[in-house]
Parts: C-alpha cells; structure tokens; sequence
C-alpha cells in the first residue's frame, strides 16, 4: 500500500509481518467514530439444527444484536454468537457483521466514548501511560491476517459430552487485523528489567463483585516480539462492539481467550500471574493433544495457548446428496495454527487414500488459507469424505479426537458423508 506523505515517510515501509500504514489512511479506513451502542437484541424465529452428535442441536438464528447480520445464537448474556459455515465459503476474511462474538462476563458497557477512552500501561514500567485513542494512531501502524478461535470451537462434538459451550465450528473466524505493536507501546513506557509477564484486561465485569475480572498474561518476550499487536479496526473497518471496540489485543497463533477484548489496561508484572484466568481457567491436559480419557484425574495441566491445525470442509455438509457423476468440486478452508499452511489433502474412500488439494492464495502464516480438489461421484452410495492440514512445522490433524474436560482445542481429521445418487 502506498503511503501518504508526511511525518511518517522515514518509515520503512514493511513492517516485521505486516503493512505500515498512515495515519490518515488508518483514519480513513476505520471511520473512528466517538460511539458505539450495544442493546439487548429481541429473537428471531428462523432456527437451524448444527451437525451435532446428539440433541440438543436446535439453535435461533438471530439478526437482532447490533453491527451483525445472521448468527447463531448459543447465548444472549453474555453474548455467544456463532458464524454460519456457508459464511467460511463466502470469503477466506470473515466479514465483520458475522464474525463469531464471545465474552465472558454478561457486564459489558452498552456504549464506548472513543474520545474520553483511555488505555493504561502500569506496573513493572518506567513511567505510567494513558494514552488516548489519538495518542495511539500517532505509532507506526501495522496490518496482520490471523484466524481468531474460540478455545472451545467445536465442544459440541465431544462425545462424552462435557459442559459450556455446544459450539459447532462457527466459533472462529479470520481478519485483517490493524493496530500498533505492542512492543512500541511497551518500550514507550519502558519495561523495567526483571519484568516477567504482561497482564491485559478489558471493559467488561464480572456479574458479582466476587468474581475475578477476566485477566489475561503472556510471556514477557513474548508481548515484545513484535507480532503481539493492539488493533482498532479489522478488515479494513473499525471494530464491531461486540467485537471489541475501540481496542482488541492480537495474539497471533494463539487462542482467542488472550484477545482481550474492549482492551483498557496492560499491566507488567515481575512475578508469575496467579489470578483465577491464569491459574484456574483455561488450562488443559499437559499430553500430546491436550487428550486424557473420559473420567481421568490427577492430570498436569497447563495454560491453554498455541493453536493446532485444522481444515474444514464449506461447500458440502454432512448428509449432503448429489447426482452421480465424474466429478464433484470440493473446498474449504484450513489453517496451520501457529504456523503456515504446508498441505491439505483430502480422501473420498474413508481415508484408504489421499490426494493433495489445490491451495488458494497464501496471506500469511497465521490465515485461513482455501483448498479445493475435485473428486469423483460416478458410483452411487455413500462416501466418506476426509480432510486433514499439515503445517510448516511438520503437525499433522490426528486421525482420531482428542478429549478434555473442557472441550478445548479440538483437533482432528474432519470426515462427512455424503451421498451419490
């Protein structure tokens, strides 16, 4: 992209993993506007039963909460809204009005004042900051394509069935991300030296004074890596409310429970962060694909953080039928998790062989990235259709699920059946 000339031109123009842009540009992109407000949306009568293994599968299709178009609702308060599939075939960037929405606490602010918003840089530091939003499009600004996925996409599939959550596999999605790094904001109030983690929360609140404010920490060199990211618009607008407005941390790669939303305050801590998030929440089994058996306790567990590769099939569905014929088009999307997309191949006769797929166009190592073949229908029946993603690092989707108590981090090769007739 070319840049506006003015007090930034001595800029390089590639930034680490992504774009540098103007200011005005990044103005122009985000239209930021002074206000966001969010309502209690009434319900909508069109339903839609997810390719879940066992009831309750019966979801609403809401198009009643604001900035979004059709979801499906798992829960109004707080809000847990689903992508349909069909919107992954669409578009390798989910649009914005229908980008999944999780929050974990139902006290969210109805209404941000982008104007009188202040982001707080604490603790382990030099000096203290409040910068305001003004202050923030005065740094260098970056661009960054990542998928952002709930922990929990696709707990409904876990059989035995575990508790929060039933999502299908629409609790995911993929933006062009736009922000600053958070390296600069962190050098701009200088770390301290025996900093250890870095500690972000967000508007929202717990529903009882009790309860713990949903706190989340990374690794010091981690958060200065120069990929963490603090972004205020994505796919090229500013961000939804629901979404996070006016401020959305990046962790790249990883799950979405670090993308703090509605982000107000980043705290360096010189010693490891014991809050209930950290400590308690959010951890998995410290094996190979974070997999136990069902009833298994006494497990290690560790923080949940990088994410697995998966692939998705978006243009057939499970149960589908079509005529018999020589060839069928077949396509979806997948993603390397915290790396890029080597392979994806795909087997029409139950995994007794594979063929490589075709992939789309690469943006980035952390991107969905489409795949497409075509297969062959000329003999009537069922077939087991399969898809599997290799990453650069050489992680492959495992033939057979994982399970934890949590239902996170499914990872698996994704098989449907479909029919020739």
């Amino acid at each position: 992209m070319l840049r506006k000339p003015g007090a930034l031109d001595n800029l390089p123009t590639e930034a680490p993993f992504g774009r540098i842009l103007s200011r005005r540009a990044a103005l122009r992109q985000i239209g930021l506007s002074g206000l966001a407000v969010f309502a209690v949306p009434a319900l909508a009568d069109d339903s839609v039963n997810l390719p879940l293994p066992s009831d309750p599968r019966k979801r609403t299709i809401t198009r009643d909460f604001p900035q979004k178009k059709e979801m499906i609702l798992q829960r109004i308060r707080p809000p847990l809204l689903e992508t349909p599939m069909e919107v992954f075939d669409r578009t390798v960037f989910t649009p914005n009005d229908q980008f999944y929405v999780r929050w974990h606490w139902a006290v969210i602010p109805e209404s941000v004042d982008a104007n009188s918003f202040r982001l707080s840089v604490r603790g382990h530091v030099n000096q203290t900051l409040q910068l305001s939003i003004g202050d923030l499009l005065k740094m260098p600004r970056v661009e960054l394509a990542a998928v952002n996925q709930c922990s929990g996409n696709s707990r409904g599939f876990y059989l035995p069935r575990v508790p929060g959550a039933q999502w299908a596999h629409g609790a995911m999605g993929n933006a062009k991300w736009m922000g600053i790094r958070l390296k600069d904001v962190l050098d701009r109030a200088g770390v301290r030296p025996g900093a250890l983690q870095v500690r972000f929360s967000g508007l929202d609140e717990p529903v009882v004074p009790e309860a713990p404010d949903f706190r989340k920490s990374i690794a010091i060199d981690h958060a200065r890596d120069g990929e963490v990211m603090i972004a205020f618009a994505m796919n090229g607008e500013q961000l939804p409310l629901l979404n996070g407005f006016p401020l959305r941390l990046i962790v790249p790669g990883w799950y979405s429970t670090y993308w703090v939303k509605m982000l107000n305050d980043i705290e360096v801590l010189d010693k490891p962060d014991d809050n209930y998030w950290m400590a308690i929440a959010y951890r998995v089994p410290d094996t190979p694909h974070a997999n136990i058996a069902p009833g298994q306790s006494d497990v290690k567990t560790v923080p949940i953080s990088r994410m697995v590769p998966r692939s998705f099939f978006t243009n057939v569905a499970d149960g589908n039928s079509f005529s018999a014929s020589k060839h069928l088009p077949v396509r979806g999307i997948a993603f390397g998790g915290d790396s890029g997309v080597a392979r994806v191949d795909l087997s029409s006769d139950g995994g007794r062989s594979w063929q490589t797929t075709r992939l789309g166009e690469d943006h980035g190592k952390y991107s969905f990235r489409r795949w497409e073949t075509d297969i062959s229908l000329s003999t009537p029946g069922s077939h087991i259709l399969m898809v599997r993603c290799t990453n650069v690092a050489g992680d492959v989707q495992p033939p057979t699920p994982n399970w934890n108590n949590n239902g996170f981090m499914r990872n698996v090769i994704e098989t449907i059946q479909i029919d020739a007739v």
